[in-house]
């Protein structure tokens, strides 16, 4: 059985300042399973939700979360108060639009405009 202090209690906050938890994990999950966690509870009446986990970013003591971390490894020793409740900023990256696909995808052409008044 897991000890306490491998159990962290953690909330998501959204930015229009809903949250979403406190759930508990264990100090072995790593970032990606807490953004399925993040996907899965996201409220359905909002728009614009995350579908992927490349959609979601997690921000803990002002630092992004890489997805191949731990929930302990980081952890901030300034931040994170033993048996509290520690929030983590969601941010949700749009899609991007078909438009911009148009312009990723095509390569750029050298336009020469003269004006002459």
């Amino acid at each position: 059985m897991a000890s306490v202090q491998d159990q962290l209690e953690v909330k998501f906050r959204l930015t229009d300042g809903s949250d979403i938890g406190p759930k508990t994990f264990s100090a072995a999950t790593s970032v990606a399973t807490l953004k399925e966690s993040v996907i899965a509870q996201w409220p359905k009446e909002k728009e614009n939700g995350p579908r992927t986990v490349k959609d979601v970013k997690l921000i803990s003591a002002g630092k992004i979360l890489e997805n191949n971390k731990t929930l302990g490894e980081c952890q901030s020793a300034l931040c994170d108060v033993p048996g509290g409740v520690t929030t983590m900023h969601v941010v949700v990256q749009p899609p991007p639009l078909e438009k911009e696909k148009k312009i990723i995808n095509e390569p750029e052409q050298n336009k020469c405009v003269c004006v002459i008044l």
